[in-house]
Protein backbone atom coordinates (compact mmCIF):
# COMPACT_ATOMS: atom_id res chain seq x y z
CA UNK A 1 0.00 0.00 0.00
CA UNK A 2 1.36 3.41 -0.96
CA UNK A 3 0.18 6.98 -0.64
CA UNK A 4 -0.97 6.93 -4.26
CA UNK A 5 -2.81 3.63 -3.92
CA UNK A 6 -6.38 4.57 -4.80
CA UNK A 7 -7.82 1.08 -5.14
CA UNK A 8 -10.29 -0.03 -2.52
CA UNK A 9 -11.83 -3.46 -2.41
CA UNK A 10 -15.48 -3.78 -3.26
CA UNK A 11 -17.66 -6.73 -4.12
CA UNK A 12 -18.29 -7.90 -7.66
CA UNK A 13 -22.05 -8.27 -7.21
CA UNK A 14 -24.26 -10.58 -9.20
CA UNK A 15 -23.43 -10.50 -12.84
CA UNK A 16 -20.88 -8.34 -14.61
CA UNK A 17 -17.94 -9.98 -16.37
CA UNK A 18 -14.81 -8.28 -17.72
CA UNK A 19 -14.66 -6.27 -19.81
CA UNK A 20 -17.43 -4.02 -18.51
CA UNK A 21 -19.12 -3.10 -21.76
CA UNK A 22 -22.42 -1.57 -22.66
CA UNK A 23 -23.50 -0.27 -19.28
CA UNK A 24 -27.05 0.92 -19.01
CA UNK A 25 -26.92 3.49 -16.27
CA UNK A 26 -30.63 3.97 -16.13
CA UNK A 27 -31.98 2.49 -12.90
CA UNK A 28 -33.98 -0.74 -12.99
CA UNK A 29 -37.63 -0.49 -13.92
CA UNK A 30 -39.70 0.23 -10.82
CA UNK A 31 -43.42 0.63 -10.41
CA UNK A 32 -43.96 4.18 -9.19
CA UNK A 33 -46.96 6.37 -8.65
CA UNK A 34 -47.04 8.82 -11.62
CA UNK A 35 -48.83 11.33 -9.40
CA UNK A 36 -45.71 11.42 -7.24
CA UNK A 37 -42.93 10.78 -9.75
CA UNK A 38 -42.77 12.30 -13.22
CA UNK A 39 -42.32 9.29 -15.55
CA UNK A 40 -40.18 11.33 -17.96
CA UNK A 41 -37.97 12.73 -15.23
CA UNK A 42 -34.35 11.58 -15.77
CA UNK A 43 -33.20 12.07 -12.20
CA UNK A 44 -30.59 9.71 -10.81
CA UNK A 45 -31.45 6.47 -9.09
CA UNK A 46 -31.34 7.92 -5.59
CA UNK A 47 -34.14 10.35 -6.42
CA UNK A 48 -36.28 7.61 -7.93
CA UNK A 49 -35.82 5.49 -4.84
CA UNK A 50 -37.07 8.07 -2.36
CA UNK A 51 -38.96 6.07 0.25
CA UNK A 52 -41.81 8.58 0.12
CA UNK A 53 -42.48 7.58 -3.49
CA UNK A 54 -41.83 3.86 -3.69
CA UNK A 55 -42.42 0.87 -1.46
CA UNK A 56 -39.64 -1.53 -0.56
CA UNK A 57 -41.38 -4.50 -2.19
CA UNK A 58 -41.07 -2.74 -5.57
CA UNK A 59 -37.26 -2.73 -5.35
CA UNK A 60 -34.90 -5.62 -6.14
CA UNK A 61 -31.96 -4.89 -3.80
CA UNK A 62 -29.57 -7.21 -5.65
CA UNK A 63 -30.34 -5.49 -8.93
CA UNK A 64 -29.84 -2.14 -7.23
CA UNK A 65 -26.49 -3.37 -5.88
CA UNK A 66 -25.41 -4.05 -9.46
CA UNK A 67 -26.35 -0.48 -10.39
CA UNK A 68 -24.05 0.75 -7.63
CA UNK A 69 -21.26 -1.47 -8.92
CA UNK A 70 -21.72 -0.07 -12.42
CA UNK A 71 -21.24 3.39 -10.95
CA UNK A 72 -18.06 2.21 -9.19
CA UNK A 73 -16.58 0.78 -12.37
CA UNK A 74 -16.98 4.09 -14.22
CA UNK A 75 -15.75 6.17 -11.27
CA UNK A 76 -19.07 7.78 -10.37
CA UNK A 77 -18.40 7.19 -6.71
CA UNK A 78 -20.81 9.70 -5.20
CA UNK A 79 -23.73 8.08 -7.01
CA UNK A 80 -22.40 4.66 -6.04
CA UNK A 81 -22.32 5.57 -2.34
CA UNK A 82 -25.90 6.80 -2.46
CA UNK A 83 -27.03 3.67 -4.29
CA UNK A 84 -25.35 1.29 -1.84
CA UNK A 85 -27.03 3.10 1.04
CA UNK A 86 -30.37 2.52 -0.68
CA UNK A 87 -29.57 -1.18 -0.98
CA UNK A 88 -29.05 -1.37 2.76
CA UNK A 89 -32.33 0.44 3.35
CA UNK A 90 -34.38 -1.78 1.05
CA UNK A 91 -33.11 -5.26 1.93
CA UNK A 92 -33.90 -7.46 4.91
CA UNK A 93 -30.95 -9.74 4.11
CA UNK A 94 -28.17 -9.05 6.63
CA UNK A 95 -25.49 -10.40 4.30
CA UNK A 96 -26.61 -8.06 1.53
CA UNK A 97 -26.75 -5.17 4.01
CA UNK A 98 -23.17 -5.93 5.00
CA UNK A 99 -22.05 -6.07 1.38
CA UNK A 100 -23.80 -2.77 0.65
CA UNK A 101 -22.23 -0.97 3.63
CA UNK A 102 -18.78 -2.35 2.72
CA UNK A 103 -19.16 -1.11 -0.84
CA UNK A 104 -20.45 2.24 0.40
CA UNK A 105 -17.26 2.57 2.43
CA UNK A 106 -15.17 1.81 -0.66
CA UNK A 107 -17.03 4.48 -2.64
CA UNK A 108 -16.36 7.08 0.08
CA UNK A 109 -12.71 6.01 0.19
CA UNK A 110 -12.37 6.63 -3.53
CA UNK A 111 -13.66 10.15 -2.83
CA UNK A 112 -11.16 10.44 0.07
CA UNK A 113 -14.08 10.94 2.45
CA UNK A 114 -12.34 9.04 5.20
CA UNK A 115 -14.74 9.69 8.08
CA UNK A 116 -17.69 8.57 5.96
CA UNK A 117 -15.74 5.50 4.83
CA UNK A 118 -14.88 4.59 8.41
CA UNK A 119 -18.51 4.95 9.44
CA UNK A 120 -19.70 2.71 6.59
CA UNK A 121 -17.14 -0.01 7.33
CA UNK A 122 -18.07 0.01 11.01
CA UNK A 123 -21.73 -0.26 10.06
CA UNK A 124 -20.88 -3.29 7.91
CA UNK A 125 -19.17 -4.92 10.89
CA UNK A 126 -22.38 -4.72 12.92
CA UNK A 127 -23.59 -7.77 11.00
CA UNK A 128 -21.73 -11.08 10.56
CA UNK A 129 -18.24 -10.55 11.97
CA UNK A 130 -16.83 -13.72 10.40
CA UNK A 131 -17.88 -13.38 6.73
CA UNK A 132 -15.79 -12.58 3.67
CA UNK A 133 -17.42 -9.15 3.54
CA UNK A 134 -16.36 -8.61 7.16
CA UNK A 135 -12.74 -9.40 6.22
CA UNK A 136 -12.92 -6.83 3.41
CA UNK A 137 -14.54 -4.27 5.71
CA UNK A 138 -11.80 -4.80 8.32
CA UNK A 139 -8.89 -4.38 5.90
CA UNK A 140 -10.51 -1.38 4.23
CA UNK A 141 -11.25 0.11 7.65
CA UNK A 142 -7.56 -0.25 8.49
CA UNK A 143 -6.62 1.70 5.37
CA UNK A 144 -9.20 4.44 6.02
CA UNK A 145 -8.03 4.83 9.61
CA UNK A 146 -4.44 5.15 8.43
CA UNK A 147 -5.36 7.73 5.80
CA UNK A 148 -7.28 9.73 8.39
CA UNK A 149 -4.26 9.82 10.71
CA UNK A 150 -5.32 7.07 13.14
CA UNK A 151 -2.48 4.70 12.35
CA UNK A 152 -2.39 3.26 15.86
CA UNK A 153 -5.77 1.60 15.20
CA UNK A 154 -5.01 0.47 11.65
CA UNK A 155 -2.86 -2.57 12.49
CA UNK A 156 -5.52 -3.93 14.84
CA UNK A 157 -8.09 -4.05 12.05
CA UNK A 158 -5.57 -5.38 9.51
CA UNK A 159 -4.82 -8.22 11.92
CA UNK A 160 -8.51 -8.89 12.37
CA UNK A 161 -9.03 -9.18 8.60
CA UNK A 162 -6.62 -12.11 8.23
CA UNK A 163 -7.97 -13.74 11.39
CA UNK A 164 -11.40 -13.77 9.75
CA UNK A 165 -10.10 -15.00 6.38
CA UNK A 166 -6.55 -16.43 6.43
CA UNK A 167 -6.68 -16.81 2.63
CA UNK A 168 -7.33 -13.12 2.01
CA UNK A 169 -4.25 -12.06 0.06
CA UNK A 170 -4.98 -8.34 0.12
CA UNK A 171 -5.51 -8.57 3.86
CA UNK A 172 -2.02 -10.03 4.32
CA UNK A 173 -0.56 -7.26 2.19
CA UNK A 174 -2.24 -4.61 4.31
CA UNK A 175 -1.12 -6.36 7.49
CA UNK A 176 2.46 -6.32 6.18
CA UNK A 177 2.22 -2.65 5.29
CA UNK A 178 1.09 -1.65 8.78
CA UNK A 179 3.65 -3.91 10.46
CA UNK A 180 6.35 -2.21 8.41
CA UNK A 181 4.98 1.19 9.41
CA UNK A 182 5.45 0.08 13.03
CA UNK A 183 9.07 -0.96 12.35
CA UNK A 184 8.37 -4.71 12.43
CA UNK A 185 10.11 -5.51 9.16
CA UNK A 186 10.66 -9.26 9.70
CA UNK A 187 6.98 -9.84 10.42
CA UNK A 188 6.06 -7.62 7.50
CA UNK A 189 8.15 -9.76 5.11
CA UNK A 190 6.29 -12.88 6.27
CA UNK A 191 2.96 -11.13 5.65
CA UNK A 192 3.99 -10.03 2.16
CA UNK A 193 5.12 -13.58 1.39
CA UNK A 194 1.70 -14.87 2.49
CA UNK A 195 0.00 -12.35 0.20
CA UNK A 196 2.08 -13.52 -2.78
CA UNK A 197 1.47 -17.20 -2.00
CA UNK A 198 -2.25 -16.49 -1.99
CA UNK A 199 -2.07 -14.94 -5.44
CA UNK A 200 -1.99 -11.26 -4.46
CA UNK A 201 1.18 -10.35 -6.33
CA UNK A 202 1.60 -6.92 -7.87
CA UNK A 203 4.09 -4.08 -8.02
CA UNK A 204 2.88 -2.51 -4.76
CA UNK A 205 3.35 -5.74 -2.80
CA UNK A 206 6.85 -6.28 -4.16
CA UNK A 207 7.79 -2.64 -3.60
CA UNK A 208 6.79 -2.82 0.06
CA UNK A 209 8.59 -6.13 0.49
CA UNK A 210 11.72 -4.54 -1.01
CA UNK A 211 11.41 -1.73 1.52
CA UNK A 212 11.13 -4.28 4.33
CA UNK A 213 14.16 -6.19 3.04
CA UNK A 214 16.19 -2.99 3.11
CA UNK A 215 15.13 -2.47 6.73
CA UNK A 216 16.58 -5.87 7.71
CA UNK A 217 19.78 -5.33 5.71
CA UNK A 218 19.04 -7.67 2.78
CA UNK A 219 20.04 -5.10 0.20
CA UNK A 220 20.74 -7.47 -2.70
CA UNK A 221 17.30 -9.09 -2.49
CA UNK A 222 15.73 -5.66 -2.11
CA UNK A 223 17.47 -4.43 -5.25
CA UNK A 224 16.34 -7.47 -7.24
CA UNK A 225 12.74 -6.86 -6.22
CA UNK A 226 13.00 -3.15 -7.00
CA UNK A 227 14.17 -4.00 -10.52
CA UNK A 228 11.25 -6.41 -10.94
CA UNK A 229 8.85 -3.69 -9.76
CA UNK A 230 10.22 -1.29 -12.38
CA UNK A 231 9.78 -3.90 -15.09
CA UNK A 232 6.21 -4.66 -14.02
CA UNK A 233 5.27 -0.98 -14.08
CA UNK A 234 6.92 -0.42 -17.44
CA UNK A 235 4.95 -3.37 -18.86
CA UNK A 236 1.72 -1.99 -17.40
CA UNK A 237 2.38 1.43 -18.94
CA UNK A 238 3.12 -0.18 -22.28
CA UNK A 239 -0.14 -2.11 -22.19
CA UNK A 240 -2.03 1.12 -21.59
CA UNK A 241 -0.45 2.63 -24.69
CA UNK A 242 -1.36 -0.33 -26.92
Amino acid sequence: MTDNDDDHAFSEGQGFDDPYEGFDLEPPEFEVDPDKVDPVDSRVVTDLLDQRNISSDAVDPEQLLDVGLEYMHINRHEQAAETFERVAQYTDDDRLKQEAWTNKGAAHAELEEWDAAIGAYKEALNFDEESDHAATAETNLAYALWKSGRSEQALEHAERAVEIDPRFGEGWYNRGFFLLERGLADEAIDAFDNAVRLGFRNADVLEEKARALEEVGEFDRAEELAEEVDEMREEAEQQLLE
